[in-house]
């Protein structure tokens, strides 16, 4: 199969301190991948390496057939500052801004598109509420009408159903799955294993490092589990001080 996105030797960090060291893994175009690990384990740094908001210490990563502007990215919601006055219409009309620009104005056709992604995820009649208003699991749907706007080939998800109601986190799932259909490559930050044993069948766990990447059945198995906690532990100190390949 294609390979949509690739790390080769891939090493990633703050203030030149590693936080990822030495990952070397691909994911093939179409795959639906969770991401899991202890805390620390690096696995929003990974996200945060290939959107390119952290430049590689060492090593690369590259994208196959696609590049970053085929990239849509949903950050943790702890992330986003939702004091900024924003409408839940004008957050999702962002979805947009490769076609309008930063200043450009939206024309009769963007508007039913963002109309019809905010009643896609269930929002209708909410359009003028400012986010700093809504529910978290209503927040997590107007990211998510964002995503489909973008119409991107590789939808990266940081921890996307954390905090929000189940009635939300199975319609969301459910656009994650329809992506998946159309061929998209996704790849979600999960805590939740059992989402990630019924959800999504390829699994990447980390511990500041590869622990194991491929069928999920294969990869969340209590041995690697225990080995990623361990690996953590003994990352605990500083991450220049991690002692990698601990059992």
């Amino acid at each position: 199969m294609k390979t949509a996105l690739a790390f080769q030797n891939l090493t990633l960090g703050y203030d030149r301190l590693p936080a990822l060291q030495q990952l070397e893994t691909n994911f093939a175009e179409g795959s639906l991948t969770a991401v899991v690990g202890p805390n620390g384990a690096g696995k929003s740094t990974m996200l945060k390496g290939v959107i390119g908001a952290l430049a590689p210490l060492e090593g690369s990563v590259t994208f196959g057939s696609l590049n970053r502007d085929d990239i849509a990215y949903l950050p943790q919601q702890s992330e986003i500052d939702r004091s900024f006055p924003l409408s839940v219409v004008d957050l999702v009309a962002m979805g947009l801004w490769r076609e309008i620009g930063p200043f450009g104005w939206l024309s009769s056709a963007q508007r039913t598109k963002v109309k019809d992604a905010i009643a896609a995820v269930g929002l209708t009649g909410l359009e003028r509420r400012p986010i700093g208003s809504l529910s978290g699991g209503q927040m997590q749907r107007a990211l998510f009408a964002r995503l489909l706007l973008q119409d991107a080939r590789l939808v990266l998800l940081d921890e996307p159903f954390t905090a929000i109601d189940a009635r939300t986190m199975a319609d969301l799932l459910g656009l994650v799955h329809a992506w998946h259909k159309e061929g998209r490559t996704i790849v979600a930050v999960l805590h939740d294993h059992e989402i990630v044993r019924t959800h999504f069948p390829e699994t990447l766990m980390l511990a500041r490092e590869l622990v194991a990447h491929g069928p999920t059945e294969r990869v969340l198995t209590a041995e690697n589990r225990f080995r990623a906690r361990q690996m953590c532990e003994a990352c605990a100190g500083p991450p220049h001080e991690c002692g990698r390949g601990a059992a």
